[in-house]
């Protein structure tokens, strides 16, 4: 468990839009924080903005980030696997389990590694199932951290500023998809970022949270909230088996579940900013986010 009575390090593998606005409500509350990135462009960028960034890519690593390792008191990777395995657990994971400072570990994954449950709920000790390649990679990877000590944190579609149906609107690219009964969980990047505070200070390694809001809901209705929030219509309804996705994206509506979020209330204490979409999308829309004025055609 780390307070913050003292001067905490974490690095984090991985600097998205997620992990930077972790990262961001970290510093804040008195962590210094080092980042990897994958090129020397990116990294100075960080540096400039007080973000300790070191290079990890692929085919270079930084020789530091092994000095971070040992020097860290928690770690958070928000780094996908691929078919080869967990990236940084091939490069880092003896150094993990061998670091004597380390006091909290953090791995990102998604709610995609339950599969298909046909709208039901599901919740932490629900088993994971999926015939998803690209998911199946996943559940090995969250093993394989867990068997480290690491907290593992199931995330939801993520929004918040920038990325919301609100800038889709703006941009002319928001579609109104229906596929009769299909529901999705979301999660503000802000309550991300609550949640993982939570955890550092309220640590049980090998736990396994679900991070998402309260309200699971049809994508269609969370466009039609943003276009009444803007004061438009809504764009036109397009049926799922007419529409033009992508195979990733048509992927994420073969599974149809309802996410349950007792846990990060329960055990860590978390009061979402945002329960649901609605709030989350008004306060962005109170910010600025969304069309001035009509909606530029797809």
């Amino acid at each position: 468990m780390l307070t913050y009575n003292e001067q905490m390090t974490m690095l984090v593998f991985g600097f998205g839009y997620t992990a930077s606005h972790i990262s961001s409500l970290l510093r804040r509350k008195g962590y210094e924080v080092a980042a990897t990135v994958r090129t020397r462009a990116k990294a100075d960028d960080l540096d400039q903005a007080g973000i300790t960034a070191r290079v990890y890519s692929s085919d270079h690593a930084d020789a530091q980030i092994v000095k971070d390792i040992r020097s860290s008191d928690a770690i958070l990777t928000s780094v996908p696997p691929n078919e080869h395995g967990d990236r940084v657990l091939r490069s880092f994971a003896g150094q993990i389990a061998q670091a004597q400072n380390l006091r909290w570990v953090g791995y990102l994954s998604t709610v995609g590694v339950y599969g298909d449950h046909a709208g039901n709920w599901v919740d932490e000790k629900t088993p994971t199932m999926t015939e998803n390649g690209r998911l199946l990679d996943r559940i090995t990877a969250e093993k394989e951290w867990l068997a480290l000590g690491a907290h593992v944190f199931r995330l939801s579609g993520i929004y918040g500023p920038g990325r919301n149906q609100l800038v889709q609107l703006a941009a002319g690219t928001a579609r109104r998809i229906v596929k009769p009964n299909q529901v999705f969980n979301r999660i503000h990047v802000a309550d991300i970022a609550t949640i993982i505070e939570a955890s550092l200070t309220k640590s049980r390694p090998g736990g396994i949270y679900n991070v998402t809001d309260n309200e699971p809901a049809p994508p269609q209705v969370v466009v039609e909230f943003a276009a009444k929030l803007c004061g438009l219509a809504p764009p036109p309804e397009i049926s799922f088996e007419s529409a033009e996705l992508s195979p990733m994206a048509r992927s994420f509506y073969s599974h149809n579940r309802r996410v349950r979020n007792d846990l990060i209330r329960e055990e860590l204490g978390v009061t979402l900013s945002y329960p649901s979409y609605r709030e989350g999308l008004a306060a962005l829309r109170a910010e600025g986010e969304g069309p001035s004025g009509e909606v530029r055609p797809g």
